[in-house]
């Protein structure tokens, strides 16, 4: 095989060619080597390397799967019995597992051959990923600017072709912003979609689930469907799919009742290029059949407020976690200058403020359930700005007090849907003047990432993108 070959297949691209006998798993893994290596020095985005468990999984021999010899990273936030996850925080650096999560497990049986993690900041906190330990992952488009975050490593490495698909999670929009970022398709599964064990039933309350990015819709279907459905320690359990989720990907998606926006969930402008874009891409959805109407949700609580108390208490956990574990106060020798901030905003609240944010997302959830009674699909922008620049949010400042309203002016309509569990995807669109990819994002209601495949699968053929590719590209 080529290089350019390598590049040209999705992952049920490879997989195929493996089942025919046509390339083997140890050629797609050294493949997969050597493009992490070639533009490592450009990007970051893979901080763990363990090739050597990825070549016992194939010499001990591999399940038959849909996805069988398929090079894959994990985030590094996730855990491989044997092998280095270090969270993203300077405490961790040299922490081993000494167990497999779930989620990880199901990837394994799925036949997919993990050499790997991927960058992800601090604990996964914030919308870029460039945190102290590892230091940034920079974008392929234009290594000035962030890859997203908090899943920016896989992003990015998926973007620059070291593979096609590559895990993630969103517990605020850290699938969605990098796939937005990197100008890759990200879906966010509903609620518990996706299992979280086994050391814990959820995560930050609810909010968060696991996935992929990928550069193909079916990729990110086909993984879905072999990786869903819930564990015996599962709190809940997400409604039963009336069929495969890959099946759905070319079945018509019939005419749907669309709503759009082009401005913040506060009603407040955007980025002119991305508002464009957005109505240029409602009008693509017109010309497709479906009825498109400018409308948005009126929101009984303030996102921001919810999501900084659901994570500021899951950071004290944490941090909290750790001072007993290594008997000591921790200290920002251990984590970044943020993890300890937002504990300690943690510590100031009390246990009524974090019921009162939880109710809040309540609030939020019944407006959007009330406003999906009107249209199938809400589209609006993942990102409200071009991806940052490196070094605009800065997790060692001395004045954080500075990025809440970033965040407020860049990322915040993503942590709605993770508030109310729906599915939502980002889906590779538009690009800038620049040449910054631009992502649109997509809502169903709860249980019906039915819809949103069948519309991804359809957008992906008025519009492709796998063949687009960036200036940093292995």
């Amino acid at each position: 095989m080529t290089f350019k070959e390598y590049g040209a297949y999705d992952a049920l691209g490879l997989a195929e060619l493996v089942r025919s006998k046509q390339v083997s798993p140890r050629e797609l893994l050294d493949e997969a080597v050597a493009r992490t290596e070639r533009v490592s020095p450009d990007i970051n985005a893979v901080v763990v390397r363990h090739e050597d468990y990825a070549q016992r999984q194939i010499d001990n021999g591999l399940p038959d799967a849909p996805f069988t010899g398929v090079p894959f990273l994990l985030k590094d936030l996730d855990l491989i019995e044997g092998t280095r996850t270090t969270f993203g925080a300077s405490l961790y650096k040299d922490y081993v597992a000494d167990h497999t999560g779930t989620l990880a497990r199901r990837f394994l049986d799925a036949g997919l051959t993990i050499f790997g993690k991927s960058a992800s900041p601090e604990f996964g906190l914030m919308p870029t990923t460039e945190g102290r330990l590892h230091g940034p992952t920079r974008n392929p488009w234009n290594p000035a600017h962030s890859s997203g975050g908090s899943s920016g490593g896989a992003a990015a490495a998926v973007a620059a072709r070291i593979l096609p698909v590559a895990h993630a999670s969103d517990g605020g929009g850290s699938i969605r912003i990098p796939a937005s970022a990197c100008g890759v398709f990200g879906l966010k599964p509903t609620r518990a979609r996706t299992p979280c064990g086994p050391d814990k039933g959820e995560g930050w309350g609810g909010f968060s689930c696991g996935h992929v990015v990928s550069i193909s819709v079916r990729d990110s279907a086909a993984m879905l469907d072999a990786i869903h459905g819930p564990e015996p320690t599962s709190p809940y359990m997400a409604p039963v799919p009336e069929r495969a989720f890959l099946d759905e990907v070319g079945r018509e998606p019939g005419r749907l009742r669309i709503f759009f926006t082009d401005k913040t969930p506060y009603g407040e402008a955007i980025d002119p290029e991305i508002a464009a874009a957005v109505r240029d891409v409602a009008k693509l959805l017109e010309g497709l059949g479906h009825h498109v109407e400018e409308r948005a949700p009126v929101l009984a609580a303030d996102p921001a407020l919810v999501i900084a108390a659901v994570v500021s208490a899951n950071t004290a956990a944490t941090v909290h976690l750790a001072a007993q574990k290594f008997g000591r106060a921790m200290t920002s020798d251990d984590f970044e200058k943020l993890t300890l901030g937002s504990a300690h905003n943690a510590r100031k609240a009390s246990a009524m403020d974090y019921v009162v944010a939880l109710q809040n997302a309540f609030l939020i959830s019944r407006s959007l359930t009330e406003f999906f009674t009107g249209c199938d699909i809400f589209l609006s922008p993942t990102l409200c700005q071009p991806p940052v620049k490196i070094g605009a949010i800065d997790t060692m400042s001395d004045t954080l007090g500075e990025i809440p309203p970033l965040l407020r002016r860049y990322m915040p309509g993503t942590s709605l849907a993770n508030m109310s569990g729906q599915p939502s995807m980002s889906v590779p669109l538009a690009w800038s003047g620049n040449g910054l990819p631009l992502g649109m994002m997509f809502t169903a209601r709860f249980g019906d990432e039915a819809t949103l495949l069948r519309l991804a699968a359809q957008l992906e053929i008025a519009r492709p993108w796998k063949d687009r590719t960036p200036p940093i590209c292995a």
